[in-house]
């Protein structure tokens, strides 16, 4: 399995100690500006790859409620051109501007991310030893990061533990969008019978895309911020995380967790 050759970049690099100059490979990161209904709206930092997928994830998270995505009639680089029904630009209130590290930063108050999505209503239960198998499934899905060292993913999983998308990013929240887009595309949208997996920490804005994306179960390498732990109770989102070497934390409605 090999990463796509734009996930990666080459680059000097000086090893220490022994002074050794070699060639390293770094993970890819490149601006996106996503337009709706030729108006910009949105400029997030990227890994190239899946664009149409991340533009419509990312404004399904936010509310907006898109009919597809393609390139611009301009041809504009990085640019994607997001087709939209009754969308209101006064709705988002700024020119949003995300950072690889953090999907929040530079938003006011939680207020302004918080989006309204129904209580996910589904009654999938999964044992608890597939659970802790899945991050492994996806690590093995890990193209670009195997390469790099330098990238997030998000993987979505049937009842069974199969993978149906794996998609990776500099970003956390767009690997997330990425998968999102891809679902939206594929007509799976609510996904209540699916479950989601990232690679690293579960932050209030994971939590608050899987929500709005209807998905009962979210699983994380790494841990939830409280934040992210109080948004999963109040939206019914089952929340596991430091699933690791065969363990599994589950911190909201447990009663999905078959042990």
């Amino acid at each position: 399995m090999k990463a796509p050759p734009y996930t990666a970049a080459s680059v000097d690099v000086i090893r220490l100690p022994g002074e050794r100059r070699e060639q390293d490979s770094v993970a890819v990161e490149e601006p996106l500006e996503v337009r709706v209904n030729g108006a910009p709206i949105a400029v997030t930092m990227r890994t190239p790859g899946h664009d149409e997928e991340l533009a419509l994830g990312f404004l399904l998270s936010e509310g907006v409620n898109p009919r597809r995505a393609a390139a611009p009639a301009d041809l504009a680089a990085n640019t994607v051109e997001v087709e939209a029904d009754a969308f209101d630009p006064a709705r988002l209130e700024r020119h949003f501007y995300t950072s690889s590290s953090c999907g929040v930063c530079g938003k006011g108050a939680l207020e302004a991310v918080a989006v309204e999505a129904p209580p996910v209503a589904s009654n999938l239960r999964v044992a608890v030893a597939l659970l802790a198998e899945l991050p492994e499934r996806l690590r093995e899905q890990q193209a670009a990061f195997a390469e790099t060292g330098g990238l997030h993913a998000t993987g979505l999983f049937d009842p069974a533990g199969e993978l149906l998308c794996v998609r990776e990013d500099v970003g956390r929240h767009n690997a997330m969008d990425k998968v999102i887009g891809w679902s939206f595309g594929e007509h799976r949208l609510p996904l209540g019978d699916a479950i989601l997996c990232v690679s690293g920490r579960l932050s209030f804005e994971l939590v608050q895309k899987a929500a709005v994306a209807g998905c009962p179960i979210v699983v994380a390498v790494g841990a939830p911020s409280s934040l992210a732990v109080e948004l999963a109770r109040d939206r019914r989102v089952t929340l596991c995380g430091f699933v690791r070497g065969g363990r599994v934390n589950v911190y909201t409605d447990e009663w999905r967790v078959l042990s």
